[in-house]
């Protein structure tokens, strides 16, 4: 590992109240020493204690002026006022000497305290080098560094709650439980079979069985949280449907609270997607808005009509506006074919209005065209944009839908990392193996082998069997001062 001193801004680039510069490494009190002086002139941040906070000037020497350490500065040595923080090791984020300068904030004022950082020896830092040093010094696992950006990115406050649960190490304190149970085991019939004389086997295939079974329902638990978990962390890739006129722009636009999308009477005037992230009291709809399915001659409609169907065939949720005032026709029968078998809210709109269309003759045209086990997949809600009827029972409907009623993870592990779903996989796997094996009585070194496989899987996780390449990968996604 790197051994030098990094610095970086971990704040927003922006104009702010505050800036913060960081930085961490071995010289980094030296370089501190160097451009901070207290009112007083003291400077030597090694007599400080750790975990203290103190006010002073960051000061740079002109060219040309005496620059002992020592020497008295004036106001034109003055970068700008600050409060630095100082962390000695190994009781620090990243288990390293690290300085948080706090200064005022803005792009210019902080840009240029990191200039006079840099200037003093330290290098600019790699996107999430912090984080990255502080998961090889040992001072957190993989799956909380990973917590780390998850928080920075929540979506949602129930994502935002997991992610600090799992910087706490929830998915940490899960996976090495179930890491020790299966290491015990290992070395249980190793032993046996290299001492077979004082450690017996006889039986142990019963207890084995018990403990694999368990190891399998735990792992069951975490990845069936997962799809919740993507969706949780993620937020619902909803797409919006139906023929042109129907209102599916006015429904985008209550569900934004403003005027988003272009509402007319005239038909096809939505020719492309329209894409807002939208926070429905908690739950994440990342929702698109396409242009109306209907045959038409029109070249670019029909580019947006083709997209509408692709996105439609991506989605987690399609939303099917019907305009009920009038009769469903062969664009319904398109739509209607094209969203069999996906998670479908249909809104019945306009109820305002005479209605042509009703529930039943909805249920009857897709009980005619699908199997009979895909209409499950579709709740129905009488609407209108125009009274803002539904909008309520729709946020309920998402709830049963993909939480079950309630959104609540309190008690439990939920994985929103698609690594860590795929290193569960394969300890599942390893572990129906183990089972497997168990079942058709083969030889104790079988088990030991996918128990070792498993075994590693998990470590993957929590960072324990991995590449130096992966983590490289894992860490470049965060951001600089991170």
């Amino acid at each position: 590992m790197k051994s030098d001193t990094i610095a970086a801004v971990a704040t927003g680039m922006t104009d702010s109240g505050i800036g913060i510069v960081r930085i961490s490494g071995n010289d980094s009190i030296n370089i501190v020493d160097k451009i901070y002086r207290s009112k007083s002139g003291k400077y030597h941040f090694h007599d400080f204690k750790s975990h203290t906070i103190h006010y002073g000037y960051i000061v740079e020497k002109k060219e040309g002026k005496c620059t002992e350490e020592n020497m008295p500065f004036d106001e034109s040595d003055i970068v700008d006022e600050v409060m630095v923080s100082l962390m000695k090791a190994p009781n620090s984020y990243t288990a390293e000497d690290t300085v948080e300068i706090n200064c005022h904030g803005g792009v210019l004022m902080v840009n240029k305290i990191l200039e006079t950082v840099i200037r003093n020896g330290a290098r600019l830092a790699e996107p999430g080098e912090f984080t990255k040093r502080a998961f090889l010094n040992g001072r957190i696992d993989l799956s909380r560094a990973e917590a780390v950006m998850d928080i920075i990115h929540s979506k949602n406050k129930f994502a935002l709650k997991n992610s600090v649960r799992q910087l706490r190490g929830s998915v940490f304190d899960e996976i090495r439980k179930l890491r020790n149970e299966i290491i015990y085991e290992i070395a249980f019939i190793e032993s046996a079979l290299d001492d077979p004389e004082h450690i017996s086997l006889e039986g142990y295939g019963d207890k084995l069985s018990k403990k694999t079974d368990d190891i399998l329902y735990h792992l069951k638990k975490m990845l069936d949280s997962a799809d919740n978990g993507k969706i949780l962390k993620e937020g619902i890739h909803t797409v919006i449907v139906g023929k042109p006129n129907a209102g599916k722009s006015s429904f985008l636009n209550l569900l934004v609270g403003e005027e988003k999308a272009i509402v007319t009477d005239i038909a096809g005037t939505t020719r492309d997607a329209l894409e807002e992230s939208i926070n429905l009291n908690g739950i994440c709809l990342n929702v698109i808005d396409t242009a109306g399915i209907r045959f038409t001659e029109d070249v670019v409609e029909k580019i947006g009509v083709e997209r509408a169907k692709k996105y439609a065939c991506e989605a987690d949720l399609v939303v099917y506006v019907i305009d009920a005032s009038i009769p469903l026709d062969e664009n319904d029968d398109e739509i209607i074919d094209m969203i069999a078998g996906k998670k479908t809210i249909v809104l019945l709109n306009k109820t305002d209005l005479d209605a042509f269309v009703t529930e039943d003759m909805v249920w009857e045209k897709m009980s005619g065209r699908w199997e009979k086990d895909l209409v499950s997949h579709i709740h129905m809600i009488k609407a209108s944009m125009k009274e803002n009827i539904g909008m309520n029972i729709f946020e309920d409907t998402i709830k049963d839908m993909f939480f079950q009623g309630e959104i609540s993870f309190d008690n439990e592990v939920v994985i929103t990392n698609m690594r860590h779903k795929e290193a569960l996989m394969d300890a599942y796997e390893s572990m129906l193996q183990v089972k497997k094996s168990l079942e058709n009585h083969m030889p104790e070194d079988f088990y030991s082998i996918d128990l070792m496989s498993s075994y590693a899987s998990l470590g993957k996780i929590i960072g324990e069997e991995v590449e130096e390449d992966l983590v490289n990968e894992i860490f470049s996604k965060f951001c600089m001062g991170k």
